[in-house]
């Protein structure tokens, strides 16, 4: 078999790194790494693995440190991977037969990341249950899959471009050389981090999105990268949608990007204007499900139920694992004034993935849209005892329907188990105020009618 290194840039990865160069330890002849300034093990611990290791300083630019490492490889192929990434067991057998490939200078690999919850996503990926293939990934519930050249040959063409979301991919194709299916997939645990370190991610991802435009500027896919930091990094949409329409500028071509013009008219509470990029994006190509169920939330929010029905009719056909997706048929079904079918629907995702939050919502707000203001509530109950962990305001639903029927002690008690989970919130004291003044108004009414 052709000669194969690992090449790899880190910084203080102690945490990862060991079951990183373990997956790949068995498959390659030599391992390279670029460290751009750890404190921690991660040095010593790519020397037990046998790394050459080369301090170098960190220039804001990963595809220059990418290509600093790979200037040291000696071997005929490269192996890429991230130090929160695992390879999987799966290459070994595959990895001698890619290798003779001699039309082939680079595979498309498939990259596995492991998410928090179904209702995750990446970019226009959406989030599939989780098969339990990598023992140290059974925690997870769920991952979201997308492709990426990691593996190629070593030639002095071919090397990383970008200031961030760097790929080899662009310089082997401009080169003439041919890419194909990998077969194999990579394991990724980068998204499934705290708040605060997908934070720092965001403030580093944007900072480097904003020079990659300014050296790139006909680049639409610079502009795409740009737009959803800021859609799904900061929220700030106007300048999200002033990307998008750059990237559609410079290639009309790009489905992705009509795709995310159409998602962020959407969260600008702009639902018909959605459509037609939307719309777009589908007849450029973008067929997905996640296209498909953005189009029938756009057709929900402009109140053209039977149009949402449909559409989300298509997204089930092509995703129909995904109870998130029919929950919201079933509350389209129940506005189309479908009530049998609807709540059947909903009451079956909800059954098949009771731990997401908003299929319980959907469930509730269908029986406040029927006016079963009593069963609005018992669900509401049902979500506070069912998810992991229930937000002040799903405590606060629970006791404003409770008060809708009179229940003024079943609101109290509502209100009082959610300040014990979040004992600072305003909204939970001023409500449970109202809801104690209540009874105890009433409770003075009965004893004085009692005592005539």
């Amino acid at each position: 078999m052709p000669g194969l290194a690992l090449s790899m840039i880190v910084r203080d990865a102690a945490r990862d790194l060991a079951a990183c160069l373990a997956s790949a330890r068995p498959i390659v002849s030599e391992i390279v790494i670029a460290d751009t300034g750890s404190t921690d093990d991660t040095v010593a611990i790519a020397r037990r693995f046998g790394a050459r290791v080369l301090s170098i300083p960190w220039e804001s630019h990963f595809a220059e440190a990418r290509n600093r490492a790979l200037a040291e490889v000696r071997s005929d192929w490269v192996l890429v991977l991230d130090a929160d990434e695992q390879l999987d067991v799966a290459a070994r057998q595959l990895l001698p037969t890619l290798l003779q490939q001699e039309p082939i200078a680079g595979f498309q690999t498939t990259i596995r990341s492991y998410v928090l919850s179904l209702q995750d996503r990446l970019w226009d990926r959406t989030a599939v249950p989780n098969d339990g293939r990598l023992p140290d990934a059974r925690p997870f519930p769920a991952y979201v899959e997308h492709e990426h050249v990691r593996l190629f040959r070593r030639n002095p063409a071919f090397h990383f471009v970008g200031r961030v979301h760097e790929s080899v991919g662009p310089r082997i194709l401009d080169s003439g050389g041919k890419i194909g299916p990998a077969g194999f997939c990579i394991h990724h645990f980068g998204l499934a981090v705290d708040a605060q370190r997908r934070a720092r991610k965001n403030l580093l991802y944007r900072d480097l999105g904003r020079r990659k435009i300014q050296e790139m500027p006909c680049n639409a896919q610079a502009h795409l990268e740009q737009g959803f930091v800021e859609l799904d990094g900061f929220g700030n949409l106007p300048e999200a949608l002033e990307l998008f329409h750059r990237a559609l500028t410079l290639n009309p071509r790009l489905g992705v990007a009509w795709f995310f013009s159409g998602v962020t008219l959407l969260r600008l509470g702009r639902p018909a204007d959605a459509l037609r990029p939307l719309e777009e994006a589908e007849r450029r190509g973008h067929a997905t499900a996640l296209v498909a169920e953005t189009r029938g939330d756009a057709f929900y929010s402009a109140g053209d139920f039977s149009s949402a029905c449909r559409c989300y009719e298509l997204a089930l056909s092509r995703a129909p694992e995904l109870p998130s997706l029919a929950s919201k048929l079933g509350l389209a079904e129940v506005r189309l004034g479908r009530p049998g079918t609807g709540l059947k629907r909903i009451g079956a995702a909800v059954a098949t993935d009771p731990k997401t939050s908003d299929t319980h919502d959907r469930l509730i707000l269908a029986f406040v849209c029927l006016d079963r203001i009593a069963d609005a509530a018992l669900a509401a109950e049902v979500k506070l005892d069912t998810i992991a962990s229930p937000a002040p305001a799903d405590f606060l639903r629970a006791a404003s329907l409770a008060n809708r029927l009179g229940h003024w002690v079943r609101a109290a008690a509502a209100l009082e188990r959610g300040l014990r989970l979040h004992p600072s919130e305003p909204a939970l004291k001023q409500a449970l105020h109202e809801v104690t003044t209540t009874v105890s108004a009433a409770s003075a009414v009965a004893d004085a009618v009692s005592g005539d």
